[in-house]
């Protein structure tokens, strides 16, 4: 330190440039303003509008209980920022500071923050994509288009895959008593995010509701009538299912195509960074002025081995937008790690799931309270003798006990001497989790990098 403050200008002031309009880039500006950022602030996204909120989009939204443009998210505070709306960044000069968008201005930076989210993953055939009658649901605006065309009251609603997004879809249709069709490539919803015993809980719910559930199917192709209407979606088991609206629901896309050429480490996976939020460059070195949060980050936690984790929750979006804007404007011996224990609610079907930790990385569950037949329940996951997750529907109550067992890497199965537990619980069974091999719909959390299994690279000290 030099003493004469001008490090404290630095962090203070400058030009921080936050590339994504999202829910993480809009707290970390709040963040940036309340812990004494001065300087400018410039918030580039590629929608015409303000941040606003996702989640209701699948619920509120599709239900008609709300326009899909009443979801801005409220602000904490003026940021007194530069708003460039409705134009994408197309690419990053990281040597010059400078990001380049598609209108061809060029915004120079002293720091980044990288906040681009996800895109929905479209239909693979662009042909069939671009009939009439076929969404996806991640914008605003495809919101607003869907739930036009459910309001209009479908003959059918064909939901292509049953992760959270495509089973929250199927409820909001059956609850305007629309008839949908559910097609799922793996054994049962959710499966992909909480295993097969959880999935086959939902998979009754579902057709309880009235749902018309397919799954260890494919769709094969989609078919339109003469006017460009999709009118039927083939299945790979020889089946056809009459359909005039059809939900792509396949999962997301990180949106980092724009840094291709740009020497990040940025990929499909998402941008890799450190616990302190800062991006890694192609060669693996820490960057420290551009850092990365929200849906597109890929970050270690300690709590899971080290694996790097991609989390698509709203939770972890703000925390780690929290997390950055300090970091951004702290000296390094400040900063703070983004330790937050993922966690995730779903509404469906009139039931309330919530869930905390990584349930995928688990290979075995418990249901201590409650039963699966009940569907009132918490499921407890195991992964190498310690709780790694837990999912209570409508259960929530012991969410916050099973939290801090993942926290303190609590052995499994867990011991509970005072614990109002069913009996029927206290035997732990294969999580029945999909081969990691073979895709599934819709898991919330993407593991990738280091696995704390993996013992083949070992150091010796030398004597």
């Amino acid at each position: 330190m030099n003493g004469d403050g001008s490090l404290e200008r630095l962090r203070r002031e400058g030009r921080i440039v936050v590339v994504g309009a999202s829910l993480a880039g809009l707290r970390a500006a709040e963040t940036l303003r309340d812990k004494g950022f001065a300087g400018s602030l410039t918030m580039i996204g590629d929608e015409p509008y303000e941040p606003y909120d996702r989640p209701p989009l699948s619920k509120q939204v599709l239900l008609g209980m709300a326009p899909a443009d009443s979801t801005a998210l409220p602000r904490r505070r003026a940021v007194d920022a530069t708003w460039r709306l409705g134009v994408p960044a197309t690419g990053l000069d990281m040597a010059a500071r400078r990001v380049r968008l598609a209108d061809g201005d060029e915004v120079p930076y002293d720091r980044l923050l990288i906040a681009t989210g996800v895109r929905a993953r479209p239909w693979p055939r662009e042909a069939e994509a671009e009939l009439d009658g076929v969404f996806v649901l991640r914008t605003r605006e495809e919101g607003a288009a869907l739930a036009r065309r459910l309001a209009d009251g479908p003959k059918r609603v064909f939901v292509i895959g049953a992760g959270f997004t495509g089973s929250e879809i199927a409820s909001a249709c059956r609850e305007r008593g629309l008839s949908v069709t559910v097609a799922e490539r793996g054994a049962a919803p959710l499966v992909g995010a909480l295993g097969g015993v959880v999935g086959a809980v939902a998979a009754d719910l579902q057709r309880e509701h009235g749902v018309d559930l397919r799954c260890g199917v494919m769709v094969t192709s989609l078919e339109g009538d003469s006017s460009g209407r999709v009118r039927a979606a083939h299945l790979s088991d020889g089946s056809t299912v009459e359909t005039d609206v059809v939900v792509v629901s396949l999962g997301a896309t990180r949106n980092t195509e724009w840094l291709a050429g740009s020497g990040l480490g940025a990929g499909p996976r998402g941008i890799a960074c450190d616990a302190g939020c800062r991006a890694f460059d192609i060669r693996g070195i820490v960057t420290d002025d551009i850092y990365v949060a929200g849906d597109v980050a890929r970050s270690p936690h300690a709590l899971f081995g080290y694996q790097f984790l991609s989390l698509e929750h709203w939770g972890n979006a703000v925390a780690q937008a929290e997390i950055a804007a300090h970091n951004m404007i702290s000296e390094s011996a400040d900063r703070l790690p983004h330790m937050w224990v993922p966690a995730f609610w779903s509404s469906q079907f009139g039931v309330n799931i919530k869930s905390v930790g990584v349930p995928s990385l688990g290979t075995e569950i418990m249901v201590p309270q409650g039963t699966l037949a009940s569907r009132r329940f918490i499921g407890v996951y195991g992964y190498q003798g310690r709780v790694i997750g837990a999912v209570a529907f409508d259960h929530a109550r012991w969410l916050p006990f099973y939290q801090e067992l993942v926290e303190t890497t609590a052995p499994f199965p867990p011991p509970f001497p005072t614990v109002d537990r069913h009996p029927d619980g206290q035997r732990p069974m294969d999580a029945d989790f999909p081969d990691p091999s073979v895709p599934t719909h819709g898991p919330t959390v993407t593991l990738s990098g280091y696995s704390p299994a993996d013992r083949r690279m070992t150091f010796t000290p030398a004597h």
